[in-house]
């Protein structure tokens, strides 16, 4: 079974600059990409969200949920 691992989007705003749960991370399960792309510009940090991209990886450590600095991330056992 698939550990759950929630991303509370309004409390993560500054996942570009922040990168903790990345940084702390021992399976590299999370990755931050841009979600507004402009062709040849540069796109703003405001743009940017952490997805948990290989929840396959996850040994729910819970790491990344005790470094978030404004506690946007839960890791529960259990899903598909």
């Amino acid at each position: 079974m698939l550990p759950i691992i929630e991303i509370e989007k309004r409390k993560c705003i500054t996942p570009f600059e922040c990168k903790k749960c990345l940084q702390v991370c021992p399976q590299a399960v999370f990755a931050v990409a841009p979600t507004k792309v402009d062709r040849f510009k540069e796109t703003d940090p405001e743009y940017y969200e952490v997805e948990a991209v290989f929840r396959d990886k996850c040994v729910i450590c819970m790491d990344c949920v005790k470094i978030c600095p404004t506690n946007a991330l839960k890791v529960k056992a259990g899903g598909n």
